[in-house]
Protein backbone atom coordinates (compact mmCIF):
# COMPACT_ATOMS: atom_id res chain seq x y z
CA UNK A 1 0.00 0.00 0.00
CA UNK A 2 1.58 3.68 -1.59
CA UNK A 3 0.16 6.13 1.18
CA UNK A 4 0.68 9.96 0.03
CA UNK A 5 4.01 10.81 1.47
CA UNK A 6 3.35 14.43 0.70
CA UNK A 7 4.18 16.66 3.52
CA UNK A 8 6.11 19.61 5.26
CA UNK A 9 8.42 17.76 7.63
CA UNK A 10 9.32 18.57 11.23
CA UNK A 11 5.73 20.15 12.31
CA UNK A 12 4.74 20.10 15.88
CA UNK A 13 2.11 17.18 16.66
CA UNK A 14 -1.99 18.70 16.65
CA UNK A 15 -3.48 20.46 19.54
CA UNK A 16 -6.73 21.75 20.19
CA UNK A 17 -8.24 23.72 22.64
CA UNK A 18 -11.47 23.22 24.19
CA UNK A 19 -14.55 25.86 23.24
CA UNK A 20 -17.45 23.78 23.91
CA UNK A 21 -18.88 26.99 26.44
CA UNK A 22 -19.24 28.75 23.32
CA UNK A 23 -21.93 26.01 22.57
CA UNK A 24 -25.81 26.25 23.39
CA UNK A 25 -26.29 23.43 26.37
CA UNK A 26 -26.97 20.34 24.12
CA UNK A 27 -26.69 16.37 24.65
CA UNK A 28 -28.18 13.26 22.42
CA UNK A 29 -30.18 11.49 24.99
CA UNK A 30 -33.10 8.95 25.21
CA UNK A 31 -33.32 5.44 25.77
CA UNK A 32 -32.61 2.19 23.60
CA UNK A 33 -33.82 3.29 20.61
CA UNK A 34 -31.42 6.18 20.86
CA UNK A 35 -28.16 4.14 21.56
CA UNK A 36 -27.18 4.34 18.30
CA UNK A 37 -27.60 7.79 16.10
CA UNK A 38 -26.50 11.09 17.47
CA UNK A 39 -25.28 12.38 14.18
CA UNK A 40 -24.72 16.15 13.51
CA UNK A 41 -25.04 18.18 10.10
CA UNK A 42 -22.50 20.88 9.42
CA UNK A 43 -23.41 23.82 6.41
CA UNK A 44 -23.46 27.44 6.05
CA UNK A 45 -26.94 28.35 6.12
CA UNK A 46 -27.39 31.95 6.09
CA UNK A 47 -23.98 32.27 3.60
CA UNK A 48 -22.02 34.01 5.81
CA UNK A 49 -18.87 31.54 4.69
CA UNK A 50 -18.84 30.02 8.71
CA UNK A 51 -20.15 26.44 9.12
CA UNK A 52 -23.47 26.41 11.28
CA UNK A 53 -24.69 23.39 13.56
CA UNK A 54 -27.81 21.11 12.97
CA UNK A 55 -27.70 18.36 16.29
CA UNK A 56 -29.72 15.63 16.76
CA UNK A 57 -31.44 15.56 20.16
CA UNK A 58 -32.88 11.91 20.67
CA UNK A 59 -35.37 12.11 22.91
CA UNK A 60 -34.49 15.96 23.13
CA UNK A 61 -35.45 18.21 20.46
CA UNK A 62 -32.84 18.63 17.49
CA UNK A 63 -31.50 22.08 17.78
CA UNK A 64 -29.84 24.49 15.06
CA UNK A 65 -27.28 26.45 15.98
CA UNK A 66 -25.73 29.51 14.24
CA UNK A 67 -22.07 30.37 14.04
CA UNK A 68 -21.55 34.11 14.41
CA UNK A 69 -18.12 34.47 13.88
CA UNK A 70 -15.24 34.67 16.81
CA UNK A 71 -16.41 30.93 18.14
CA UNK A 72 -19.60 32.67 19.78
CA UNK A 73 -22.93 30.62 18.45
CA UNK A 74 -26.50 31.23 19.08
CA UNK A 75 -29.91 29.10 19.38
CA UNK A 76 -31.85 29.55 16.07
CA UNK A 77 -35.38 29.54 15.67
CA UNK A 78 -36.05 25.55 13.92
CA UNK A 79 -39.57 23.08 14.09
CA UNK A 80 -39.32 21.48 17.28
CA UNK A 81 -38.32 17.74 16.45
CA UNK A 82 -38.19 15.17 18.68
CA UNK A 83 -36.84 11.46 18.26
CA UNK A 84 -34.19 12.53 15.49
CA UNK A 85 -31.35 10.55 15.50
CA UNK A 86 -29.37 12.15 12.55
CA UNK A 87 -29.61 14.67 9.80
CA UNK A 88 -27.59 15.38 6.48
CA UNK A 89 -27.27 18.81 4.53
CA UNK A 90 -28.47 18.44 0.81
CA UNK A 91 -30.09 20.74 -1.54
CA UNK A 92 -33.09 19.38 -2.44
CA UNK A 93 -34.56 21.60 -4.48
CA UNK A 94 -31.83 23.17 -6.37
CA UNK A 95 -32.45 26.86 -4.79
CA UNK A 96 -29.21 27.86 -3.24
CA UNK A 97 -30.68 27.43 0.47
CA UNK A 98 -29.09 24.26 2.06
CA UNK A 99 -32.51 21.86 3.27
CA UNK A 100 -32.32 18.91 5.98
CA UNK A 101 -33.12 15.20 5.38
CA UNK A 102 -34.03 14.57 9.01
CA UNK A 103 -33.66 11.09 10.15
CA UNK A 104 -35.65 9.57 13.29
CA UNK A 105 -37.30 6.87 15.24
CA UNK A 106 -40.79 7.43 13.19
CA UNK A 107 -41.66 9.23 10.26
CA UNK A 108 -38.39 11.00 8.97
CA UNK A 109 -38.79 14.79 7.72
CA UNK A 110 -37.33 17.54 5.46
CA UNK A 111 -36.97 20.61 6.56
CA UNK A 112 -36.22 22.82 3.35
CA UNK A 113 -34.28 26.03 3.56
CA UNK A 114 -34.68 29.67 3.27
CA UNK A 115 -32.78 33.21 3.67
CA UNK A 116 -30.72 33.75 6.83
CA UNK A 117 -31.05 30.06 8.40
CA UNK A 118 -35.04 29.72 8.11
CA UNK A 119 -36.34 26.40 7.77
CA UNK A 120 -39.91 25.03 7.44
CA UNK A 121 -41.84 21.12 7.34
CA UNK A 122 -41.49 20.26 3.50
CA UNK A 123 -42.26 16.54 3.90
CA UNK A 124 -45.41 16.68 2.84
CA UNK A 125 -45.21 19.41 0.43
CA UNK A 126 -41.95 17.39 -1.28
CA UNK A 127 -44.07 14.04 -1.24
CA UNK A 128 -41.24 11.89 0.92
CA UNK A 129 -43.18 8.79 1.78
CA UNK A 130 -44.07 8.21 5.38
CA UNK A 131 -43.91 4.86 8.10
CA UNK A 132 -42.92 4.52 11.44
CA UNK A 133 -39.19 2.80 10.81
CA UNK A 134 -36.35 3.83 13.17
CA UNK A 135 -34.07 5.44 10.65
CA UNK A 136 -30.18 5.34 11.08
CA UNK A 137 -28.71 6.08 7.87
CA UNK A 138 -28.66 8.24 4.81
CA UNK A 139 -27.17 8.58 1.18
CA UNK A 140 -28.04 10.68 -1.95
CA UNK A 141 -26.76 10.74 -5.31
CA UNK A 142 -28.59 12.51 -8.82
CA UNK A 143 -29.45 10.06 -11.81
CA UNK A 144 -28.48 11.32 -15.28
CA UNK A 145 -31.24 14.07 -16.06
CA UNK A 146 -33.05 13.62 -12.69
CA UNK A 147 -34.43 16.88 -11.53
CA UNK A 148 -34.19 15.69 -7.89
CA UNK A 149 -31.71 13.40 -6.04
CA UNK A 150 -32.46 9.86 -5.48
CA UNK A 151 -32.04 9.40 -1.74
CA UNK A 152 -31.94 6.19 0.36
CA UNK A 153 -32.74 5.74 3.51
CA UNK A 154 -31.00 2.57 6.07
CA UNK A 155 -33.76 1.49 9.01
CA UNK A 156 -32.38 -0.27 11.72
CA UNK A 157 -34.21 -3.15 13.96
CA UNK A 158 -38.30 -2.88 13.40
CA UNK A 159 -39.59 -2.33 16.62
CA UNK A 160 -43.34 -4.09 15.40
CA UNK A 161 -41.61 -7.13 14.90
CA UNK A 162 -42.94 -9.68 18.08
CA UNK A 163 -40.06 -11.86 17.69
CA UNK A 164 -37.46 -8.77 17.84
CA UNK A 165 -35.12 -7.25 18.60
CA UNK A 166 -32.48 -9.67 17.05
CA UNK A 167 -32.47 -11.18 13.71
CA UNK A 168 -35.52 -8.49 13.05
CA UNK A 169 -33.53 -5.89 10.79
CA UNK A 170 -36.36 -3.40 9.12
CA UNK A 171 -36.09 -3.22 5.15
CA UNK A 172 -34.20 -0.46 3.82
CA UNK A 173 -35.44 2.34 1.36
CA UNK A 174 -34.63 3.87 -1.85
CA UNK A 175 -36.75 7.24 -2.63
CA UNK A 176 -37.14 7.74 -6.13
CA UNK A 177 -38.28 10.83 -7.72
CA UNK A 178 -41.66 10.55 -8.97
CA UNK A 179 -43.79 13.19 -10.59
CA UNK A 180 -46.00 13.62 -7.71
CA UNK A 181 -43.04 13.65 -5.23
CA UNK A 182 -41.25 10.24 -3.97
CA UNK A 183 -41.98 6.83 -4.58
CA UNK A 184 -40.52 4.18 -2.17
CA UNK A 185 -38.85 1.03 -2.68
CA UNK A 186 -38.04 -1.62 0.00
CA UNK A 187 -34.20 -2.32 -0.44
CA UNK A 188 -34.24 -6.08 1.15
CA UNK A 189 -32.68 -7.92 2.72
CA UNK A 190 -31.45 -5.59 5.72
CA UNK A 191 -28.85 -5.79 8.11
CA UNK A 192 -29.40 -2.95 10.32
CA UNK A 193 -27.30 -0.71 8.70
CA UNK A 194 -26.02 2.43 10.76
CA UNK A 195 -23.85 4.50 7.68
CA UNK A 196 -24.97 4.00 4.48
CA UNK A 197 -23.07 5.58 1.54
CA UNK A 198 -23.20 6.38 -2.12
CA UNK A 199 -19.73 6.75 -4.08
CA UNK A 200 -17.97 5.92 -7.03
CA UNK A 201 -16.18 2.13 -5.56
CA UNK A 202 -13.40 0.43 -6.69
CA UNK A 203 -14.48 -0.62 -9.81
CA UNK A 204 -14.73 3.10 -10.62
CA UNK A 205 -19.02 2.56 -10.83
CA UNK A 206 -21.44 4.34 -8.78
CA UNK A 207 -21.97 2.09 -5.66
CA UNK A 208 -24.30 1.69 -2.56
CA UNK A 209 -22.32 0.83 0.42
CA UNK A 210 -24.50 -0.43 3.17
CA UNK A 211 -22.49 -0.92 6.81
CA UNK A 212 -24.80 -3.16 9.13
CA UNK A 213 -24.72 -3.60 12.53
CA UNK A 214 -24.12 -7.49 13.29
CA UNK A 215 -25.28 -7.16 17.14
CA UNK A 216 -28.79 -7.39 16.09
CA UNK A 217 -28.26 -9.11 12.81
CA UNK A 218 -26.61 -11.68 14.84
CA UNK A 219 -26.14 -14.37 12.04
CA UNK A 220 -26.35 -14.54 8.17
CA UNK A 221 -26.15 -11.04 7.68
CA UNK A 222 -22.83 -9.10 5.94
CA UNK A 223 -21.47 -5.91 4.85
CA UNK A 224 -23.44 -4.74 1.31
CA UNK A 225 -22.53 -3.21 -2.21
CA UNK A 226 -25.24 -2.52 -4.45
CA UNK A 227 -24.48 -1.51 -8.05
CA UNK A 228 -26.54 1.71 -8.32
CA UNK A 229 -26.80 1.04 -12.51
CA UNK A 230 -27.58 -2.04 -12.22
CA UNK A 231 -30.14 -2.40 -9.49
CA UNK A 232 -28.40 -5.27 -7.44
CA UNK A 233 -26.52 -6.19 -4.67
CA UNK A 234 -22.63 -7.29 -5.59
CA UNK A 235 -21.41 -10.61 -4.81
CA UNK A 236 -18.29 -12.54 -4.17
CA UNK A 237 -18.58 -13.16 -7.97
CA UNK A 238 -18.30 -9.65 -8.34
CA UNK A 239 -14.97 -9.18 -6.26
CA UNK A 240 -17.31 -8.08 -3.47
CA UNK A 241 -16.04 -10.10 -0.26
CA UNK A 242 -18.54 -11.66 2.31
CA UNK A 243 -17.22 -9.50 5.44
CA UNK A 244 -19.41 -9.57 8.96
CA UNK A 245 -19.15 -6.89 11.08
CA UNK A 246 -20.95 -4.49 14.35
CA UNK A 247 -21.32 -1.82 11.25
CA UNK A 248 -21.37 1.62 12.76
CA UNK A 249 -19.88 4.42 10.57
CA UNK A 250 -18.32 5.10 6.84
CA UNK A 251 -15.52 7.04 5.79
CA UNK A 252 -14.29 7.48 2.32
CA UNK A 253 -11.02 8.94 0.95
CA UNK A 254 -8.33 8.27 -1.65
CA UNK A 255 -5.19 7.91 0.34
CA UNK A 256 -2.78 6.36 -2.22
CA UNK A 257 -3.33 8.37 -5.04
CA UNK A 258 -4.62 6.17 -7.51
CA UNK A 259 -8.18 7.84 -7.54
CA UNK A 260 -9.92 5.34 -5.74
CA UNK A 261 -11.15 5.78 -2.09
CA UNK A 262 -10.12 3.96 0.58
CA UNK A 263 -12.68 3.43 3.24
CA UNK A 264 -12.95 3.42 6.70
CA UNK A 265 -15.60 0.97 8.58
CA UNK A 266 -15.99 1.94 12.11
CA UNK A 267 -17.34 -0.98 14.51
CA UNK A 268 -17.06 -2.94 17.60
CA UNK A 269 -13.77 -4.13 18.28
CA UNK A 270 -11.76 -3.83 14.96
CA UNK A 271 -12.10 0.10 13.12
CA UNK A 272 -11.08 -1.84 9.58
CA UNK A 273 -9.61 0.23 6.71
CA UNK A 274 -10.24 -1.62 3.39
CA UNK A 275 -7.95 -0.94 0.47
CA UNK A 276 -9.06 -0.29 -2.81
CA UNK A 277 -7.55 -2.41 -5.35
CA UNK A 278 -6.68 -1.87 -9.07
CA UNK A 279 -9.17 -5.03 -9.78
CA UNK A 280 -11.79 -3.32 -8.15
CA UNK A 281 -11.99 -5.45 -4.92
CA UNK A 282 -11.30 -4.75 -1.65
CA UNK A 283 -8.89 -5.96 0.66
CA UNK A 284 -7.99 -5.07 4.34
CA UNK A 285 -5.01 -2.89 5.70
CA UNK A 286 -1.96 -4.55 7.32
CA UNK A 287 -2.50 -4.56 11.27
CA UNK A 288 0.55 -2.55 11.76
CA UNK A 289 -0.74 0.18 9.30
CA UNK A 290 -2.39 1.87 12.67
CA UNK A 291 -5.95 2.15 11.76
CA UNK A 292 -7.30 -0.73 13.79
CA UNK A 293 -7.53 0.97 17.06
CA UNK A 294 -9.46 -1.70 18.87
CA UNK A 295 -8.85 -0.93 22.13
CA UNK A 296 -8.68 2.24 24.08
CA UNK A 297 -5.40 4.37 23.65
CA UNK A 298 -5.29 6.03 27.17
CA UNK A 299 -7.63 5.44 30.47
CA UNK A 300 -6.76 2.19 31.52
CA UNK A 301 -9.92 0.66 30.26
CA UNK A 302 -8.07 -2.55 28.30
CA UNK A 303 -11.71 -4.04 26.61
CA UNK A 304 -12.30 -3.34 23.16
CA UNK A 305 -13.41 -0.07 21.75
CA UNK A 306 -16.43 0.95 20.29
CA UNK A 307 -15.90 2.98 17.45
CA UNK A 308 -18.78 5.37 15.69
CA UNK A 309 -18.55 8.50 13.74
CA UNK A 310 -15.25 8.51 11.47
CA UNK A 311 -14.01 11.24 9.29
CA UNK A 312 -10.85 11.91 6.84
CA UNK A 313 -9.56 14.99 7.20
CA UNK A 314 -6.30 16.66 6.93
CA UNK A 315 -6.21 18.16 10.43
CA UNK A 316 -2.45 19.12 10.22
CA UNK A 317 -2.42 20.68 6.77
CA UNK A 318 0.50 18.84 5.43
CA UNK A 319 -1.06 17.64 2.51
CA UNK A 320 -1.95 13.62 4.56
CA UNK A 321 -5.51 12.87 5.56
CA UNK A 322 -5.48 12.10 9.33
CA UNK A 323 -8.09 9.76 10.40
CA UNK A 324 -10.27 11.20 13.46
CA UNK A 325 -13.31 8.36 15.11
CA UNK A 326 -15.86 8.94 17.48
CA UNK A 327 -15.87 6.39 20.41
CA UNK A 328 -18.23 5.33 23.04
CA UNK A 329 -19.98 2.59 25.05
CA UNK A 330 -23.10 1.76 23.18
CA UNK A 331 -24.24 1.90 26.89
CA UNK A 332 -23.63 -0.03 29.39
CA UNK A 333 -22.28 -3.15 27.16
CA UNK A 334 -19.62 -5.24 29.63
CA UNK A 335 -18.09 -6.70 27.84
CA UNK A 336 -16.83 -3.42 25.66
CA UNK A 337 -14.94 -0.20 27.14
CA UNK A 338 -16.55 2.52 29.35
CA UNK A 339 -13.86 4.89 28.94
CA UNK A 340 -13.35 4.56 25.56
CA UNK A 341 -11.24 7.83 24.35
CA UNK A 342 -11.75 9.16 20.84
CA UNK A 343 -9.11 8.52 18.03
CA UNK A 344 -7.28 11.17 16.32
CA UNK A 345 -4.76 9.33 13.91
CA UNK A 346 -2.36 11.24 12.28
CA UNK A 347 -1.00 9.84 8.85
CA UNK A 348 2.86 9.94 8.81
CA UNK A 349 5.46 9.74 6.29
CA UNK A 350 5.95 6.54 6.63
CA UNK A 351 2.54 5.75 5.55
CA UNK A 352 1.39 4.56 8.95
CA UNK A 353 -1.24 6.74 11.46
CA UNK A 354 -0.11 7.21 15.02
CA UNK A 355 -2.37 7.98 18.05
CA UNK A 356 -2.40 11.81 18.89
CA UNK A 357 -5.71 12.28 20.53
CA UNK A 358 -4.86 12.65 23.83
CA UNK A 359 -1.86 15.07 23.23
CA UNK A 360 -4.16 16.83 21.35
CA UNK A 361 -6.40 17.48 24.16
CA UNK A 362 -9.44 15.77 22.32
CA UNK A 363 -9.42 12.39 24.37
CA UNK A 364 -12.32 12.66 26.66
CA UNK A 365 -14.32 9.53 27.94
CA UNK A 366 -18.25 10.55 26.96
CA UNK A 367 -19.80 8.21 24.88
CA UNK A 368 -19.35 10.15 21.24
CA UNK A 369 -21.40 9.57 18.78
CA UNK A 370 -21.15 12.15 15.60
CA UNK A 371 -18.56 14.45 14.61
CA UNK A 372 -17.60 16.68 11.85
CA UNK A 373 -14.36 18.55 11.57
CA UNK A 374 -14.90 22.34 9.94
CA UNK A 375 -13.38 25.46 10.04
CA UNK A 376 -15.62 27.16 12.27
CA UNK A 377 -13.50 30.10 12.62
CA UNK A 378 -12.33 30.48 9.06
CA UNK A 379 -8.40 30.72 10.15
CA UNK A 380 -7.77 27.30 7.91
CA UNK A 381 -7.21 24.96 10.10
CA UNK A 382 -9.88 21.98 11.11
CA UNK A 383 -12.01 22.77 14.04
CA UNK A 384 -14.23 19.38 15.94
CA UNK A 385 -17.37 19.39 17.01
CA UNK A 386 -18.46 16.26 18.35
CA UNK A 387 -22.04 14.93 19.60
CA UNK A 388 -22.29 12.87 22.67
CA UNK A 389 -24.71 10.49 24.29
CA UNK A 390 -26.21 11.75 27.31
CA UNK A 391 -23.43 13.99 27.96
CA UNK A 392 -22.47 17.93 26.23
CA UNK A 393 -21.98 18.49 23.16
CA UNK A 394 -17.92 18.94 22.76
CA UNK A 395 -16.28 22.08 20.41
CA UNK A 396 -12.72 21.89 20.13
CA UNK A 397 -10.80 25.26 18.32
CA UNK A 398 -7.46 23.96 16.37
CA UNK A 399 -4.74 25.54 17.72
CA UNK A 400 -2.12 23.37 15.67
CA UNK A 401 1.28 25.55 16.10
CA UNK A 402 2.92 25.83 12.11
CA UNK A 403 0.42 23.95 10.33
CA UNK A 404 0.81 23.92 6.26
CA UNK A 405 -1.12 26.01 3.34
CA UNK A 406 -4.40 24.74 3.04
CA UNK A 407 -7.10 24.68 -0.18
CA UNK A 408 -10.61 24.82 -0.23
CA UNK A 409 -12.88 24.26 -3.27
CA UNK A 410 -16.45 25.22 -3.84
CA UNK A 411 -18.52 23.30 -6.53
CA UNK A 412 -21.06 24.75 -8.59
CA UNK A 413 -23.25 24.14 -11.64
CA UNK A 414 -26.37 24.73 -13.38
CA UNK A 415 -28.87 22.62 -12.72
CA UNK A 416 -30.80 20.99 -10.19
CA UNK A 417 -27.51 19.08 -8.59
CA UNK A 418 -26.36 22.25 -7.73
CA UNK A 419 -23.29 21.13 -5.47
CA UNK A 420 -22.13 18.65 -8.14
CA UNK A 421 -22.70 15.65 -6.36
CA UNK A 422 -20.76 13.15 -8.10
CA UNK A 423 -18.02 14.78 -9.10
CA UNK A 424 -14.59 13.96 -8.28
CA UNK A 425 -12.01 16.57 -7.19
CA UNK A 426 -8.27 16.20 -7.32
CA UNK A 427 -5.46 18.69 -6.22
CA UNK A 428 -1.28 18.30 -6.98
CA UNK A 429 1.15 19.43 -5.79
CA UNK A 430 4.58 18.69 -6.24
CA UNK A 431 3.13 16.09 -8.70
CA UNK A 432 1.56 14.16 -5.64
CA UNK A 433 -2.35 13.87 -6.12
CA UNK A 434 -4.71 14.00 -3.39
CA UNK A 435 -8.34 13.49 -4.66
CA UNK A 436 -11.44 13.07 -2.75
CA UNK A 437 -15.35 12.24 -4.05
CA UNK A 438 -18.25 15.53 -3.43
CA UNK A 439 -20.66 12.85 -1.80
CA UNK A 440 -23.73 12.75 0.60
CA UNK A 441 -24.14 10.00 3.38
CA UNK A 442 -21.67 7.93 5.20
CA UNK A 443 -20.21 8.84 8.63
CA UNK A 444 -22.63 8.24 11.16
CA UNK A 445 -26.01 9.62 11.32
CA UNK A 446 -24.56 13.03 9.74
CA UNK A 447 -22.41 14.75 7.47
CA UNK A 448 -21.41 17.91 5.87
CA UNK A 449 -21.86 20.06 2.90
CA UNK A 450 -18.93 22.91 3.01
CA UNK A 451 -15.81 23.63 0.67
CA UNK A 452 -13.60 20.56 0.40
CA UNK A 453 -10.84 20.82 2.14
CA UNK A 454 -7.10 20.30 1.27
CA UNK A 455 -3.88 20.62 3.25
CA UNK A 456 -0.92 21.79 0.91
CA UNK A 457 2.21 21.55 3.20
CA UNK A 458 4.70 24.33 2.11
CA UNK A 459 3.12 24.55 -1.62
CA UNK A 460 2.15 27.78 -2.16
CA UNK A 461 0.20 26.98 -5.51
CA UNK A 462 -2.08 23.20 -6.72
CA UNK A 463 -2.78 21.98 -10.06
CA UNK A 464 -6.87 21.28 -9.38
CA UNK A 465 -8.67 18.94 -11.46
CA UNK A 466 -12.51 18.31 -11.33
CA UNK A 467 -14.10 15.42 -12.94
CA UNK A 468 -17.87 16.87 -13.34
CA UNK A 469 -20.72 14.35 -12.93
CA UNK A 470 -21.49 14.64 -16.36
CA UNK A 471 -18.17 13.32 -17.34
CA UNK A 472 -16.28 16.45 -18.46
CA UNK A 473 -12.96 17.57 -16.68
CA UNK A 474 -12.34 21.23 -15.68
CA UNK A 475 -7.90 21.92 -14.82
CA UNK A 476 -6.99 24.83 -12.72
CA UNK A 477 -4.14 26.73 -11.24
CA UNK A 478 -5.16 27.90 -8.09
CA UNK A 479 -2.95 29.50 -4.90
CA UNK A 480 -3.06 28.31 -1.34
CA UNK A 481 -4.46 29.71 1.32
CA UNK A 482 -7.86 30.57 -0.07
CA UNK A 483 -11.57 29.48 -0.49
CA UNK A 484 -12.20 28.86 -4.38
CA UNK A 485 -15.09 28.48 -6.25
CA UNK A 486 -15.45 26.67 -8.87
CA UNK A 487 -18.31 26.59 -11.97
CA UNK A 488 -18.64 24.40 -14.53
CA UNK A 489 -18.94 26.32 -17.52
Amino acid sequence: MALILLGQGGAAGPLFEDRSDALPAHQYAGGWEHFVGGGVAVFDCNADGLPDIYAAGGANPSRLIVNQGGFAFRDAAVPEIAGVTGAYPIDIDGDAHVDLFVLRVGPNMVLRGGPNCTFEDATEAWGIPQDDSWSTAFTAWWEEGAQRPTMAVGNYVDRDDPDGPFEACDDNQILWPSAKGYRAEALTPGFCPLSILAAQDARGQLGLRLSNDRHYYVKGGYEQMWDIAERRFLTEADGWPTVALWGMGIASRDLTGDGRDEVMLTSMGDQVLQIAEEGGSYRAAPFDIGTYAQRPHTGGDGRPSTGWHAEFADVDNDGRADLFIAKGNVDQMPGMATRDPNNLLMLGHDGRFSEAAAEAGIATMHRARGAALADFDGDGRLDLVVVNRRAPMELYRNITPDTGKRLAITLRQKGPNRDAVGARITVETEGVPQSVQQVIGGGHAGGQLLPRHFGLGNATRARVTVAWPDGSTGVYDLAAGEIHLIERP
